[in-house]
């Protein structure tokens, strides 16, 4: 992923000083423990674990004429170890250190993850509260429907992404899983304490069944909840942007001073932030496919998985973190306009409390159907020619019949749409 969208903390996970020296730890506890087994010598472990290191350079170096990376890192670890090299990888085959390590990046990918929901989630949360009963306008394909509050909007979101927090940590749990089975999975050249051993290490558990790899059905449970997560930030983003256009205006991005919004418009403010969040979204999606497709390989393994794991492994971990992070910000400096959201709600000359009214006259008495179309007709009126809905209502002779001015009155108080707004949020917020 370009620096442009990499916080540093996610970027240094994928690096490659972090990944060969999660290598070298494999290798190291892995010979620690073959010392405890008595497969190579205690000293031999000891200088093992005080010499080795390696050179990325040198490994580049070496690659290039052999073509294997495992290989070029393992000599590149002799260099510095000497003749005790010879104990290193022990009955392993490359996937054991592979497999193992990319396990040990998504897991703390994953840390990195949680943490940024974690801090959407306090950026939700403060702005729902704020805004609990700040009035705006609920809407179903886009058009005006009922009554809601802006920070039940949010409380929606809020619950959205406590649930992604969830599905993040049951995802960490599957992908964290420890391979040092051998060739083919079958632990013929080394025994599976060295898999425990080397899992307690790493901070995983050892895998039920590998093959020559980790099964990648995990892999791809893990990168299909990535997508999950990136479709809730657009989601988000998307109903940001909505509200930020200039014939609704409801809420914007923070425009920062200095800020420049076109290069050919001065008065441009565009919701820039949020748009980059359904753009990157796209990117962390595009791993999904291919990680369901790296789930059927040949028989024991084929590495058709490999080059394109090296690719969306990093890609859609660090756009997702990026993502995350960049939408608190945005939750947390967003500029909200109430005034905007009430002259939105009353747009329609209060046409928004239709059901009230068909409801309340189906109380009194009047067919479902007659109701309808008593309280549509007065509505297309009111949509086509405009005025106020409540004084059309109340000159209908039809409507006046069976609720008084009183009545009617009281069916366009808003306060009605807020009357469990407290019971939703305790559901959402005592979670």
């Amino acid at each position: 992923m370009i620096p442009r969208y990499s916080r540093q903390q996610m970027q240094q996970i994928w690096s490659d000083e972090s990944r060969f020296r999660i290598w070298l730890e494999i290798e190291v506890h892995a010979c620690d423990a073959q010392a405890k087994l008595g497969v190579i010598p205690e000293e031999a472990a000891a200088i093992i674990r005080e010499k080795a290191d390696f050179n990325i350079e040198e490994i580049d170096r070496i690659e290039r004429e052999t073509k294997h990376d495992v290989i070029a890192f393992l000599t590149s670890v002799a260099g510095f170890v000497g003749p005790e090299a010879r104990f290193i990888h022990q009955g392993m085959t490359s996937s054991d250190v592979l497999d193992t390590t990319l396990a040990v990046q998504l897991t703390r990918a994953t840390n990195l993850l949680i943490d940024g929901i974690d801090q959407l989630l306090d950026a939700l949360r403060t702005r729902a509260e704020e805004h609990k009963y700040t009035p705006t306008i609920g809407r179903s394909h886009g058009i005006h429907a009922e009554p809601v509050s802006f920070g039940l909007k949010l409380a929606g979101f809020y619950a959205e992404f406590a649930r992604a927090k969830k599905r993040l940590i049951a995802a960490r749990e599957e992908i964290a899983t420890c391979k040092i089975s051998g060739a083919v999975g079958t632990y013929a050249h080394i025994d599976p304490l060295v898999e425990s051993h080397v899992a307690d290490r790493m901070g995983l558990v050892p895998e039920t069944h590998s093959t020559q790899v980790i099964p990648r059905d995990r892999h791809a449970m893990y990168f299909s909840t990535l997508g999950v997560v990136a479709s809730s930030v657009e989601r988000l983003a998307v109903e940001i942007r909505h509200m930020q256009r200039t014939e609704v205006r409801e809420a914007e991005e923070y425009f920062s001073p200095g800020q420049k919004g076109s290069s050919a418009m001065p008065h441009k403010r565009n919701p820039v932030l949020t748009e980059n969040l359904t753009g990157l979204a796209r990117i962390v999606r595009a791993a999904v496919t291919p990680a369901l497709e790296n789930v059927a390989l040949w028989h024991e393994r084929d590495i058709s998985h490999s080059s394109v794991e090296r690719v969306f492994g990093p890609d859609a971990t660090i756009a997702l973190d990026f993502a995350i992070h960049r939408l608190a910000s945005v939750v947390r400096n967003l500029v909200v306009y109430p005034d905007a959201m009430q002259n939105n709600l009353d747009a329609l000359g209060g046409l928004v409390h239709s059901q009230q009214v068909l409801l309340a006259l189906t109380q009194k008495g009047v067919s479902r159907e007659d109701a309808y179309k008593m309280v549509q007709v007065n509505a297309m009126e009111t949509w086509h020619n405009g005025g106020s809905y409540l004084e059309r209502l109340k000159a209908d002779p039809d409507i006046q019949a069976a609720l008084s001015d009183e009545e009617l009155d009281a069916l366009f108080d808003l306060d009605q749409h807020f009357a469990r707004i407290d019971t939703i949020f305790e559901r959402v917020f005592a979670r």
